[in-house]
């Protein structure tokens, strides 16, 4: 089968309809290839919770928050802390320009094709309490009306509209196995088409081949997405030297099709790829008790105040808050030798501060349902939540704190808990507690994230002591290691093409979304500020659409 385009787009993600919607804008002729069916249409981002980064924006105002380039750029880098000279030449750049699409025309691009924002703007990433290290000086994360896939039907329509006028063809179901290379540039693709699917979105698929195919164009472009689905890839690129030991056991929020794939294959055509060795995992993962994929983790987006236990009673020390650090988080609990932790929190900290990441936990933004919003109020009411605690594994409801270790012990038999120790922490917090004025760090981080309005009215307890029986029952989480982005990737110049690994420019091929790192092989670095993923696949599948139309012939 062989099929002719101005661009073939590798990828149906956000990143890919971005950047075909950019194409069709100018007039050129598109096709998308995807080895999943077209119920996928939109990858990962339909599963988003479809927070922004966005920088001194309207919604900031309004709450009173003072954001600006400078701050953004100094809190992006510090974050980052790009330290290798070849790999992340281009990441900086990349960076430099995101958080300037953030600051400038990111929202209002957004806008004009229809996505909106709620008023409120969350603290997502706090960081380790320094000014110049990791976290978000103030609050930047923008909440989408109508989550992940409002910000897919938001590219998705426009693009389908545009197929409907002979502008772009989806084949679906057809697997890329190699980048076609003539005369040093890249001028197509070859690989399998799979049998017919009807599995529904994010479910695993047949790979049995019915057939082969071949495509040819003016240039590719790779949107395919990262690694996180592949467990084999993920440990084998495992940084033990900052992440500690490859944990034996984890959890996965992506489809297994998100298998890294393409990251070999451009690799194999000449194609720099680097930084693989970054990547973005939350130490905060419930099994989920209905998964779509396999061993499908859901991440515990909480606020500041549970009391979080490594897997031996031990409270963690600070600054590994919840909703601070991560990456510093994570690295904690392995060096533990454990896979897993605890939060311990009252029914009061539950209600207000318990939340879930993803478009399907969040019925009430992805489904635009205001009433349903009030529920926000108490979560433990929302259906996706009270869901987890009447059927989920990992979670544990007692009266008292004796009842409630010994629940926990039933549930990790091998790594018991000494309830004397479980004890001692909670009631030393408690003497905190007791108090206005304390030295605990915990507390005077709830106590700051309560000075912003919006988190002290919706989101966050006010500091209460964890034993006492009034704010009850006591509720505990075990949490997994949850494996979610690939912060590296296929390096791009400021155009998104594709570089060798001598630095010169790749004829023909080009990459964006998370296959590139969301720019320049890794525009994150070591450390994401949260609400830049999305962001990231719409800034460099829009950056590569509209190089892509302007340089071809």
């Amino acid at each position: 089968m062989r099929d002719t385009a101005d661009v073939i787009v590798v990828g149906a993600g956000l990143a890919g309809l971005v950047a075909t919607l950019e194409l069709t804008r100018a007039g050129r002729r598109v096709v998308v290839v995807d080895q999943e069916n077209e119920a996928n249409l939109g990858g990962q981002a339909y599963w988003a919770e479809g927070g922004l980064f966005l920088v001194n924006s309207p919604e900031q105002r309004l709450a009173g928050v003072k954001d600006s380039y400078e701050l953004a750029l100094s809190d992006w880098l510090a974050s980052a802390g790009f330290d290798r000279e070849n790999q992340d030449r281009w990441a900086r750049r990349w960076a430099e320009a995101y958080v300037h699409f953030a600051a400038e025309d990111k929202r209002s691009y957004l806008y004009r094709l229809g996505l909106r924002l709620l008023p409120v703007v969350g603290w997502t990433e706090r960081g380790r309490g320094t000014a110049t290290g990791h976290g978000n000086s103030v609050p930047r994360f923008h909440y989408t009306w109508g989550s992940g896939p409002e910000v897919v039907r938001t590219f998705r329509k426009p693009v389908l509209d545009a197929a409907g006028r002979g502008l772009v063809t989806f084949h679906h179901r057809h697997r890329v196995d190699e980048l076609i290379v003539e005369g040093g540039a890249a001028v197509g693709v070859r690989g399998a088409v799979l049998e017919p699917s009807r599995a529904p979105r994010g479910v695993p698929s047949s790979r049995e081949e019915v057939g082969e195919f071949e495509m040819r164009a003016q240039a590719v472009l790779i949107t395919s997405g990262g690694m996180g689905g592949n467990l084999d890839l993920v440990r084998a690129h495992w940084p033990t030297d900052r992440l500690g030991p490859v944990p034996a056991s984890m959890l996965t929020g992506v489809p297994a099709h998100v298998d890294g794939r393409m990251l070999r294959i451009t690799e194999d055509a000449g194609g720099s790829v680097v930084n693989l060795d970054r990547m973005w995992n939350y130490p905060e993962g419930l099994k989920n008790w209905d998964p779509i994929w396999p061993r499908h983790g859901v991440r515990v987006i909480s606020g500041p105040s549970p009391l979080w236990l490594d897997a031996t009673g031990r409270r963690l020390p600070p600054p590994l808050f919840p909703s601070h650090t991560a990456l510093h988080t994570l690295r904690h609990v392995t060096l533990k030798g454990h896979d897993h932790s605890w939060f311990i929190m009252t029914q009061t900290i539950l209600d207000r501060e318990f939340a879930l990441s993803g478009s399907e936990q969040n019925p009430d933004l992805t489904g635009k349902n205001c009433p349903l919003m009030l529920l926000r109020l108490k979560k433990s009411t929302m259906g996706p939540v009270r869901a987890f605690l009447e059927r989920g594994e990992d979670i544990v409801i007692r009266p008292t704190l004796p009842a409630l270790v010994e629940g926990m012990n039933a549930l990790t038999p091998e790594a018991p808990l000494e309830y004397a120790r479980v004890e001692r922490e909670a009631a030393a917090r408690d003497r905190q507690a007791a108090n206005d004025y304390y030295k605990d760090m915990q507390l005077m981080s709830v106590r700051n994230a309560r000075s912003y309005l919006p988190e002290r009215l919706l989101r966050i307890a006010a500091p209460h002591r964890l034993l006492d029986p009034a704010h009850g029952p006591l509720i505990a989480a075990r949490l997994h290691l949850l494996i979610r982005k690939t912060l590296g990737g296929v390096q791009t110049n400021l155009d998104s093409q594709v570089l060798r690994p001598d630095g010169q420019d790749f004829a023909g091929l080009y990459a964006a979304g998370e296959a590139a790192g969301f720019g320049g092989g890794g525009v994150h670095g070591y450390n994401a500020l949260e609400g830049g993923f999305l962001g990231g696949c719409v800034f460099s599948g829009r950056t590569a659409g509209r190089a892509l139309a302007r340089d071809l012939a």
